[in-house]
């Protein structure tokens, strides 16, 4: 295979470069992971024996000369299918960039079966720009995952009572009215108090980590119109700006000191949970304050793009490495540097907003490069007003029967047993986002965030 051959045949001995190429295609042929080149249109030039059986397609001339998304079909790891926008291997097939280990299912051929993977993308250096497609099985990593995720829950579970039970009598000795104590002591207990929170902080982002990775929390979405409520939570941060005089501007790209009454023009809806949204948004800002140095800016924005929800937080703070930014969103990693050691975190924030972001359909990435400054992208489900309408009215049939549910009981003391209802009151459950609207009926609870609004404006 000429993918394999050396770029400096002129210097190799006579016959080496046909073993080369040899021991290359040999190895291609006999390792575990499968591997999938194409062109760079996608369509599929070489499958080899582990990909031929991952993916179920019989034999590598049922596959060569079909398009590879005929063949790698995914899902999400939650079993939702995977539309275009939010599957990172199209976007980096696409656009010839590279792709590190996503995880999704496997679909094998037209069965029932899914198959857990890491999928990557490689471009190749070759005039055609082909695209080299690696994935591997990774249902035994996933099951040593689970038992180190039940050990880090029990035991974080077990370790936040001691902790709060010291950070309790540290706040009682550090009380005037129950304390007496004197400058220095102080100074120490303060310390000691201000360490426990940190670890408290640490284990409860621990039990957050292991509850949705082991999904014993579910996205529970609700239809939201996102200008408002995105500008709802980025204002929770103003006081924090002023105080670190960062110029903190929202619905725009300019410079805006403190400005947060720019007005929002563009009405963009989505289907979201709405806690998993504020814990996002919270610690991408908060990321964004603690690295941008006095004077600098914060600019905050949400806008439609087609069928998606395109949400971004762009600071001029210290930025990110190219060596960091691939791995900024796995677990426990923090970028080490002379700017960065200096600055309390878990290393959990980013893992969270990840597996946030996913839980409800979305995508999240960054581009940034170190001294110029950050940007967070996060990428979502769009409702159509149409939609979004349908989904609010169910959201409030749902909340009269409710109502009604409750205006026919009567209190167990009273001696008239409770009258039933003429007609039985359905009770309705939440579908999967990729589901039908017709099919799908949201919560009970509501944000609703009023603005004025044009509905062809954009932000501003």
């Amino acid at each position: 295979m000429k993918l394999f051959r050396r770029k400096n045949s002129n210097i190799a001995s006579p016959g080496d470069v046909p073993n080369q190429s040899a021991l290359a295609e040999m190895a291609l042929w006999v390792i575990h992971d499968g591997v999938i080149i194409t062109d760079k249109a996608g369509i599929i030039k070489f499958i080899n024996p582990a990909a031929v059986t991952m993916t179920g397609c019989g034999s590598p001339n049922n596959a060569t000369g079909l398009d590879y998304g005929l063949v790698i079909k995914l899902e999400s790891k939650e079993g939702r299918e995977l539309s275009a926008a939010e599957n990172p291997l199209i976007q980096a097939i696409q656009n010839n960039q590279p792709l590190d280990s996503f995880q999704c299912c496997l679909i094998v051929g037209n069965s029932d079966k899914r198959i857990p993977i890491a999928v990557s993308v490689l471009p190749s250096e070759n005039n055609q720009q082909d695209r080299i497609i690696t994935f591997r099985n990774i249902t035994k990593e996933l099951e040593k995952e689970g038992e180190q995720t039940e050990f880090i829950s029990t035991a974080s579970h077990e370790m936040r009572t001691p902790v709060a039970t010291i950070d309790g009598y540290l706040s009682l000795a550090l009380n005037p009215q129950t304390a007496t104590i004197d400058e220095r002591a102080r100074g120490y207990l303060a310390a000691a108090q201000a360490a426990s929170q940190h670890l408290g902080k640490l284990f409860r982002d621990l039990l957050d980590v292991t509850k949705l990775d082991d999904r014993r929390i579910k996205p529970y979405l609700e239809p939201v119109e996102m200008v408002g409520f995105v500008k709802q939570i980025s204002d929770d941060h103003l006081n924090r700006a002023r105080a670190a005089k960062i110029n903190f501007t929202f619905g725009s790209s300019e410079p805006a000191a403190f400005d947060s009454s720019h007005r929002m023009e563009q009405v963009v809806y989505g289907f979201v949970d709405v806690n998993f949204m504020r814990e996002i948004l919270d610690n991408i800002i908060d990321n964004a304050l603690k690295y941008t140095p006095e004077g600098g800016s914060i600019y905050i924005n949400v806008r439609g793009d087609g069928d998606r929800i395109l949400i971004n937080v762009t600071d001029t703070g210290i930025g990110i490495s190219s060596n960091d930014i691939g791995h900024i969103f796995q677990k426990f990693y923090r970028a080490d540097n002379s700017e960065t050691r200096t600055i309390g975190g878990t290393g959990l924030g980013l893992y969270l907003v990840k597996q946030r972001v996913e839980a409800m359909g979305g995508r999240v990435w960054a581009e940034s490069a170190f001294g110029e400054g950050s940007t967070f992208y996060i990428s979502l489900p769009r409702l159509t007003n149409e939609e979004y309408e349908k989904r609010m009215i169910a959201v409030r049939n749902h909340e009269m029967q409710e109502q009604l549910a409750r205006s026919n009981q009567v209190p167990q003391s009273a001696s008239v047993a409770p009258q039933p209802a003429s007609q039985p009151i359905p009770q309705p459950t939440l579908q999967p986002i990729s589901q039908s609207i017709s099919q799908s009926t949201p919560p009970t609870s509501i944000i609703a965030n009023q603005v004025n609004v044009n509905q062809n404006g954009g932000i501003k």
